[in-house]
């Protein structure tokens, strides 16, 4: 169950010849919904002007009428859905962001900057051509204003060289812009920008922390593109995949069609955020060269050795809905034992995070799941769930089992236990929130009130990527491990980042250890 965890955002790019973009992008922001519902946003261009929209709720919400959508005119275009990881959950914070200087440029972005502080100031200072003043809180404004910088830059630049014509030179200029954009800012960002008389632009941060893939389509004049955080957007729309975006890689498709690469930064093989492929993406999607579905199978066939480690007694093994499945289904297969459906979802209730209490959190819960004692009665049950981070939810659902008849209950999770926060765009920022923080596998089986625990070790996650894919020689697990691929978070930085509330009052409050959570972590970079 996808639960309690702000998640990343969803992107996408659509560039076409034959006809307006609008229905494609909004198709596109459906299939990536499971990435953002907090707010969503469009903006196209009929290479004449800009036509946006946007605002808070899901895509079907907030574009709820053919009169919205027909009003975004344009055969180029952009779509946004939004989760917040840095700034507030305001209608005014919601993307795509813009710029009127220079050109004109609209800015989507996934992930999370992390010298967000260090780059106002630099925009505020007399460095900045325009002294530039932000509008929100969100490091995405940011991002957009020091590309923004940037391209001023270079042209200003080209305006002092003998025989350089800006107007002819605006792609070298945009990719020039783009490589100086990347040595000022740190974190993970995969961005796609439209820019007026230029095109439809991305780019991929040097480490490849967040996914970015390029669709291609070939209409009657010539080649369309499309680019989206997962492929999974590319299959209504009629795009077929053609291949990951590169870390570092700037990709342009002129207003022609035209597809231009250029290496803004040293190519070094993707460093991807491993949570992607357990808990962000949809099954269907491939990232990075990695099937998403067969990794949750690897994880299920990894996992299924551990519990036979064990000499647990089950009877059945049953997913906690929906994110478990294709790993409960491998474990069931693996040690021959029944699979079942014991929990039935009710996907017509509100997310449980955004309840005012933790009260109302788990009468929430209760509401979203129901145990069937038809399946439990007298069972010796293994739950299996992708990850467990605050433990409130499966210590709820554990009960639950167990007033519906089982026997005994045994938990497997098929991600490592989650101690540090994923900075790099998953909002979990308060290490008092995770239940594994500071505790050891069998106390955490104590705080959930099972008969049994295993998590997945980070050994067998890695290993797992690293067989459907072994070009990769390193994934970001750094919400497991503590293990900052960009190299510039400490401990001053988390604590920061908590002291300025983002998940605040969130954490997960033991019996007797109220607040043990919130004890010192060692950083490692």
């Amino acid at each position: 169950m996808r639960r309690d965890v702000t998640r990343a955002c969803g992107i996408i790019g659509v560039s076409t010849q034959e006809s307006d973009a609008n229905l494609e992008i909004y198709e596109g922001l459906l299939m990536l919904q499971h990435r953002g519902q907090d707010s969503a946003g469009i903006v196209t261009t009929d290479r004449t002007r800009f036509h946006e929209h946007k605002g808070n709720g899901l895509v079907k919400d907030v574009f709820d009428s053919q009169d919205v959508l027909g009003k975004l005119t344009g055969s180029t275009g952009l779509g946004h859905v939004r989760y917040p990881t840095a700034g507030s959950s305001s209608v005014q914070e919601a993307q795509p962001f813009f710029v009127n200087s220079p050109l004109g440029i609209y800015l989507i972005h996934n992930g999370n900057l992390t010298n967000t502080d260090a780059l106002r100031t630099l925009l505020n200072s007399s460095t900045s051509f325009f002294n530039r003043c932000m509008r929100t809180s969100s490091d995405s404004e940011v991002l957009l204003n020091v590309l923004a910088d940037e391209i001023h830059r270079a042209h200003q630049r080209c305006l002092l060289e003998d025989a350089c014509d800006p107007n002819r030179k605006k792609l070298d200029l945009v990719a020039e812009a783009v490589a100086a954009t990347m040595k000022l800012i740190q974190g993970a960002y995969s961005c796609i920008a439209l820019i007026n008389g230029v095109g439809l632009l991305a780019f991929r941060d040097p480490h490849g922390i967040r996914p970015l893939v390029l669709g291609r389509r070939v209409g009657r004049r010539g080649e369309e593109w499309c680019v989206a955080s997962e492929d999974c957007a590319f299959g209504p729309i009629g795009y077929e995949r053609v291949r990951d975006v590169a870390p570092g890689e700037m990709i342009l498709i002129d207003d022609g069609g035209n597809l231009v690469s250029r290496q803004c930064t040293p190519l070094v093989p993707a460093t991807p955020c491993i949570f992607e492929y357990i808990y962000l993406a949809r099954p269907d999607s491939v990232l990075n060269g990695i099937s998403v579905y067969n990794f949750q199978l690897g994880l299920g066939t990894r996992l299924a050795a551990s519990i036979r480690a064990r000499g647990w007694d089950i009877d059945l093994v049953c997913p906690v809905p929906d994110g478990s499945r294709p790993a409960a289904i491998q474990i069931s297969a693996e040690l021959g034992l029944p699979y079942r459906e014991g929990l039935v979802k009710n996907r017509y209730v509100g997310r449980t995070f955004i309840m005012p209490s933790q009260r109302l959190r788990e009468v929430s819960v209760r509401r979203k799941l129901n145990a069937m004692p038809a399946v439990f009665q007298g069972k010796s049950v293994l739950l299996v769930d992708d990850s467990i981070v605050r433990g409130t939810t499966m210590r709820q659902i554990v009960d639950m089992v167990r007033r519906a008849g089982a026997a005994r209950v045994y938990l497997a999770s098929a991600s490592p236990p989650v101690r540090y926060p994923n900075v790099y765009g998953v909002d979990m920022p308060n290490r008092g929130e995770f239940v594994a923080h500071t505790l050891s596998e069998e106390q955490v089986c104590g705080v959930l009130a099972a008969d049994g625990l295993v998590y997945q070790s980070v050994e067998d996650l890695v290993g797992v990527g690293r067989e459907l894919n072994p070009a990769i020689q390193a994934f970001d697990d750094s919400c497991f491990t503590g293990r900052y691929v960009t190299g510039d978070i400490n401990e001053t930085y988390m604590r920061n980042l908590e002291e300025a509330g983002r998940g605040k009052d969130r954490g997960f409050k033991r019996a007797g250890r109220a607040g043990a959570g919130d004890a010192p972590a060692t950083i490692m970079a």
